[in-house]
């Protein structure tokens, strides 16, 4: 991890239009995409200077006015040597290898930076769950706050102009139901923005999808996840999640958005979920949206991980089986947003070589980003390839980790948890520079 903490200071007052700066405060704290970025317009500096700070870290190097001002003082420089005839002072040429190594070494150093800042974003964000899953029992009331900052948090981020991609994150979060409640969260959130939902359906949607198996919590622990082999007896108690989620939903003061989505979060769109049998018709929206994603997390991360689908495959069922279970609108746009080979899917490129795919633009689902088995590379120096950008490479087929050959298993690594978050799709204001 780069060391910031030699970047000089400077007062907020003087910031100005093309400083790189670094904002010391944790992710939720601030509306900015991330915490280091190119300040890009009078706008954003009227946000920096409402936050309550004095002063910011900020990196010459990287702002626009420091790199005028070096080619300015290399022009100077080279006209004196050349009128002083120094030939020696001429810098000699890089080869093309060089101009390639420090083009790779520039992208890789970028790619790894947006990587941490994507999982450190993920643990505030599983942080913050967990804090408000402890005081549930204990002052509801704060819960409830707690997890209304939380999902607002997320919408400053997510709520913005331009695409995003769903990317893969290496870590989950140490606990499956944290892990869930937060897969399920950002992906309904998705879903709910590439449907267009307003910024208040939205705060519903997120609310309640967090809190979907709030009821849980009550439950017996080997209770909480259904098992195949569960009697009738157990079943019964594994489904009264949903009742005592309602009961501790009313007692947190949730309003009826999230409320409903807590309530009907296993109804299915025939009827034939429960507790209440209720058909797609008496479904609320964010219901319809959190029972089709808490499915498809259910398919990619059981709690006994040999049993768990590829997100290809997850998706396939439930397009095969479950489309009198889902709205089927819904499950459309929901296929088409993660695209035919979600994040995590283990795939073969039309090239022949095994990839991973890691992150999915959800406008362009078609052609995603990828790590790929390259032999001639290793695998801590190997660049996420954009299949966007490479119109002759495609993908073949989606196959199971287990059936890679062992070099490529060994080196793409598949999660055994699925867990996603959201990033920027293309380079822009709040985005890192290099």
């Amino acid at each position: 991890m780069q060391d910031r903490t030699n970047d000089p200071l400077i007062d907020v007052s003087q910031l100005t239009v093309g400083m790189f700066i670094h904002l010391d405060l944790g992710w939720m704290s601030h509306p900015f995409p991330l915490s280091s970025f190119k300040i890009a317009s009078s706008d954003q500096l009227l946000i920096l200077r409402r936050l309550g700070l004095t002063q910011v870290r900020w990196s010459p190097a990287k702002s626009d006015l420091s790199l005028q001002s070096s080619e300015d003082e290399s022009a100077v420089a080279g006209a004196d040597a050349a009128a002083a005839g120094d030939d020696t002072a001429v810098p000699a040429q890089p080869s093309p290898e060089d101009l390639a190594r420090e083009a790779h070494r520039r992208a890789l150093a970028a790619q790894r930076e947006a990587l941490r800042l994507c999982e450190e974003q993920y643990g505030e964000a599983a942080d913050g769950f967990r804090g408000v899953m402890d005081q549930v029992q204990s002052d509801p009331h704060a819960a409830r706050t707690q997890a209304e900052a939380l999902t607002a948090a997320l919408l400053d981020k997510m709520l913005v102009e331009g695409d995003l991609n769903m990317r893969l994150l290496n870590e989950a979060a140490g606990d499956r139901s944290t892990a869930h409640a937060l897969n399920v969260c950002i992906i309904a959130l998705l879903l709910g923005r590439a449907f267009g939902l307003g910024r208040d359906e939205m705060m519903d949607l997120g609310v309640g999808s967090l809190l979907h198996d709030v009821g849980k919590l009550e439950v017996a622990a080997r209770l909480r996840h259904r098992d195949e082999s569960f009697t009738a007896a157990e079943t019964q108690a594994y489904q009264q999640h949903v009742v005592k989620g309602v009961a501790i939903a009313q007692t947190m003061g949730l309003p009826p958005g999230p409320l409903l989505i807590v309530a009907q979060h296993h109804e299915h769109a025939d009827g034939s979920g429960f507790p209440q049998k209720i058909n797609m018709d008496r479904m609320s929206t964010g219901a319809r949206i959190v029972a089709l994603v808490n499915r498809f997390d259910g398919l990619c991360n059981p709690l006994i991980t040999s049993k768990a689908m590829t997100p290809h495959e997850a998706l396939s069922l439930m397009f095969a089986q479950g489309r009198n279970r889902f709205d089927a609108t819904m499950l459309n746009a929901f296929i088409r947003m993660m695209g035919v080979y979600p994040p995590g899917s283990t795939v073969q490129l039309t090239d022949d070589r095994y990839a991973l795919v890691v992150s999915v633009n959800s406008a362009r689902p078609l052609k995603p980003r990828v790590m790929v088995h390259d032999t001639k590379v290793p695998k801590e120096e190997a660049l996420i390839l954009n299949l966007e950008e490479m119109p002759d490479l495609g993908i073949r087929r989606s196959l199971k980790p287990q059936f890679l050959p062992r070099a490529s298993l060994d080196y793409l690594s598949p999660r055994a948890r699925i867990a996603y978050f959201f990033d920027a799709a293309s380079t822009g204001p709040g985005e890192l520079t290099t």
